[in-house]
């Protein structure tokens, strides 16, 4: 789907405004189940008629009360907390000054087009783009009321993740997080191009449902969502033409035994490895900037040939399971601090494709949205 090098994504401007809808969700045990996915295949114009037949048979569920929710939910010993509602989109900024949706990658055109398109023929907003920022105090307060109530749902889906669902109908309690969020300064965290499809759908046609798009507001000084680094697996490349081209750039290259490989990991040092020899490459690395904006121009720029690939792992382990000696070398890269990304994205720039990785997210088919209220 991905072709071609990804363009800026749109900014938005504010006030921001969370308002409610009425959630459709499917069933405990088809939440997180890869075979619910199937409610979404094609024929896209098909998914309302499955989802109405789904609710018929009791395996989804829809509010009969448009509301705001509090959403918690938790996977492998974390717990995020956030606020799911219909984020306004339809305010386009036209300086990065008035700016306050904040995304930190590139998009591809044709995937943001053809995800615009298929959430325009199913009706629906499958899920939450996850939105985070340092939330005010105000809204963590009325979180902590939220949570001393009993939850509208709690369960355990199919993947594993435990859930509590807070629906929020007070008007007051609304308006609360309406204040607080209004000026707001949100960096996306997940979903790039189905928040730029967002933009694409607004723009397009002048549906009342299209001025908004699902999202989940996550207060990073309530909990925080796990930011990893994405290594870079180089196909085509020895190790040794890396160091040769990280030398050439300046950057101090130290060979290591792999039992320190972790440990020498900082914001300005990355480690090379092709599973049989290790080396760390130490980076002049701006203030404001991260290491990985500088792999392409450091490591890249002066090899002798390009990489026949550049593949993505999450994890050391991923990484390893892919490295051959003389073949494929991994750049493994430190994980990016919050407020680093934030400062990027808030002076007008953004991280390379794959830069980061924001976990846990929550399971597919806990909150959906349909276009046709």
């Amino acid at each position: 789907m991905e072709s071609g090098a990804p363009t800026v994504p749109p900014y938005v401007a504010g006030p921001l405004s969370l308002t409610p809808f009425r959630a459709f969700s499917l069933a405990p045990r088809r939440v997180g189940d890869p075979a619910s996915a199937r409610a979404f295949a094609r024929p896209y114009r098909g998914v309302p008629h499955r989802l109405a037949v789904w609710l018929r048979r009791g395996l989804a569920s829809r509010d009969a009360t448009p509301a705001l929710y509090l959403h918690e939910y938790s996977e492998s010993g974390l717990t995020i907390r956030g606020l799911v509602g219909c984020l306004d989109v339809s305010h386009h900024a036209t300086s990065i000054g008035d700016c306050q949706i904040f995304p930190h990658e590139g998009v591809h055109p044709q995937q943001v087009d053809e995800l615009a398109a298929r959430m325009d023929e199913m009706r629906i907003n499958p899920a939450p783009i996850l939105l985070v920022h340092h939330g005010p105090v105000e809204i963590r307060e009325l979180v902590g009321r939220l949570r001393e109530t009993t939850p509208q749902r709690e369960y355990v889906d199919h993947a594993g993740q435990e859930h509590r669902v807070w629906a929020i109908t007070d008007p007051v309690q609304q308006q609360i997080i309406a204040t607080a969020l209004a000026d707001a300064r949100l960096l996306v965290a997940d979903g790039h191009h189905r928040y730029a499809a967002y933009v694409a759908l607004q723009s397009r046609t002048s549906s009342k449902a299209n001025r908004q798009g699902l999202a989940m507001i996550i207060d990073h000084e309530d909990t925080s969502l796990f930011l990893g680094a994405i290594h870079r697996i180089l196909h085509g490349v020895r190790i040794h033409d890396l160091i040769t081209s990280a030398e050439a750039a300046g950057a101090v290259v130290t060979r290591i035994d792999a039992a320190d490989a972790v440990s020498e990991l900082d914001p300005e040092t990355l480690v090379l490895t092709d599973g049989l020899e290790w080396a760390t490459v130490h980076l002049e690395v701006a203030r404001g900037s991260a290491a990985v904006q500088l792999v392409d121009e450091v490591l890249l720029a002066r090899l002798p040939r390009a990489p026949r690939k550049v593949a993505f792992a999450h994890s050391l382990q991923q990484a390893m399971d892919q490295v051959r000696p003389g073949q494929v070398t991994a750049a493994l890269l430190p994980a990016v601090d919050l407020d680093l990304v934030l400062s990027v994205v808030r002076a007008g720039g953004l991280l390379p494709e794959k830069a980061t990785s924001f976990q846990p997210k929550p399971s597919l088919g806990s909150f959906i949205r349909l276009l046709d209220e």
